[in-house]
């Protein structure tokens, strides 16, 4: 009942951080291999793309991430990949693994599990002030009991740019087990695993590669991991390397000026918060409104074309927004989006947020401002209450220990 009807002429879509939308190409590679499949049974499917799936894929894979196309791996997801990587690691009581604020529920289930397998210590790099990760915290307290060091480079939740090649650099006289998540990274920014000195590197193939879903990939590094993930279907395999090559093949247009004019035309919109900590930002821009609800918003867009997402607490909990399990939308731009769809985008918000305030005005009702009780409470900027050092931390089921 609360699924919105979208207009399907002319749609700005603003959701390539979510899913990424095909190129003409890629879904007709993927309709022809879906009929086949369909026709003839997989194992047929297989034969018939045996190149693609055993040679050009990897070698697709080899040029986009910076290493020998032996090394790469297909998967369902970068989740399962980093899932089936990580969860075989052999550690002891005495080691630690760091996390990041910014990482993804997923990623942090499978370290979870692992540190209740092998009895390690789970711990969560702090931010600087200004949201950026603490380089110099983790520069005072590397030492040989790291094991594994997991960072995602962009945040799902609010688009920030970790420095993955200076922690490269910074983990690279250690023993540490570096893993990089580069899902909402790869297809928009550069991703070269050797200058990021990362042992595991994984991503999605459906977001800003813009291939079909259920499928990942990932580097690992020969003789550091053992297992493997579970297989793609081979028509997502197929239609993966057809988005491979068409973004091998795109025309590079400056569209990284789209963040700026998408950040504007949110900070115009009154009474809007926008949710960016760190120094750089990259493809996306999180943003909540203080009486209208993220979910209203996102739905409203829809109705009116403009297709973005609603990001919750549950997805990043150890994010500083997600404090208080706060909800908030979050907007992504991709080089097939345009200038005008930002426009559309800008007044479809703000129609949106007229009719609200109409509404309530009419019914006499009033709003409870998201996080408003946390920030009378002394709340920090992201809406939620001030770090503290050294206590456990629960976030559902996952308890960890906050060093801020």
């Amino acid at each position: 009942m609360n699924a919105p009807t979208y207009d399907t002429e002319g749609t700005a879509h603003l959701n390539t951080a979510g899913t990424g939308r095909m190129p003409d190409g890629v879904r007709a590679v993927l309709a022809a291999c879906t009929a086949r499949d369909d026709r003839f049974g997989s194992r047929a499917l297989a034969e018939h793309l045996g190149a693609v799936l055993h040679t050009e894929v990897h070698e697709r894979l080899g040029a986009l991430l910076g290493v020998p196309a032996g090394d790469t791996v297909l998967a369902t997801g970068a989740a399962e990949a980093f899932d089936a990587f990580v969860r075989a690691a052999e550690l002891s009581p005495g080691d630690r693994i760091w996390t990041t604020p910014y990482e993804g529920v997923a990623r942090l289930s499978t370290l979870y599990a692992l540190r209740d397998r092998t009895r390690c210590r789970l711990e969560v790099v702090p931010l600087r002030a200004d949201g950026d990760l603490d380089l110099d915290w983790m520069r005072a307290h590397l030492d040989g009991d790291v094991a594994l060091v997991s960072v995602v480079h962009v945040s799902s939740a609010c688009g920030t740019v970790s420095p993955v090649e200076q922690v490269g650099r910074l983990l690279a006289p250690h023993r540490a087990r570096y893993a990089v998540d580069a899902s909402h990274s790869v297809g928009q920014l550069p991703v070269d695993a050797a200058r990021i000195g990362a042992q595991l590197v994984t991503a999605d193939g459906w977001r800003f590669l813009r291939g079909p879903e259920a499928v990942g990939f990932a580097y690992a590094a020969p003789g550091v991991w053992s297992g493997r993930p579970t297989a793609p279907a081979p028509a997502a395999v197929a239609a993966l390397n057809a988005a491979l090559a068409h973004h091998a093949a795109a025309v590079r247009l400056p569209y990284e000026d789209l963040l700026p004019r998408l950040r504007a035309a949110v900070e115009r919109t009154p009474g809007i918060e926008v949710l960016a900590p760190g120094r750089e930002q990259a493809g996306m821009l999180a943003f909540r409104h203080g009486e209208v609800p993220a979910a209203l918003i996102r739905r409203a867009l829809a109705r009116r074309g403009v297709v973005l997402w609603k990001t919750v607490a549950q997805e990043n909990p150890l994010h500083p927004a997600a404090r208080g399990g706060a909800t908030a939308v979050r907007a992504s731009v991709h080089r097939d989006n345009s200038a005008q769809d930002i426009d559309r985008f800008e007044q479809a918000l703000r129609d949106v947020l007229r009719e609200e305030r109409e509404e309530r005005e009419y019914t006499g009702g009033a709003a409870v401002a998201p996080g408003a009780a946390l920030a009378a409470a002394g709340g920090d900027r992201f809406g939620g209450p001030p770090p503290y050092r050294g206590t456990p931390v629960r976030r559902g089921h996952l308890t960890l220990h906050r060093t801020t």
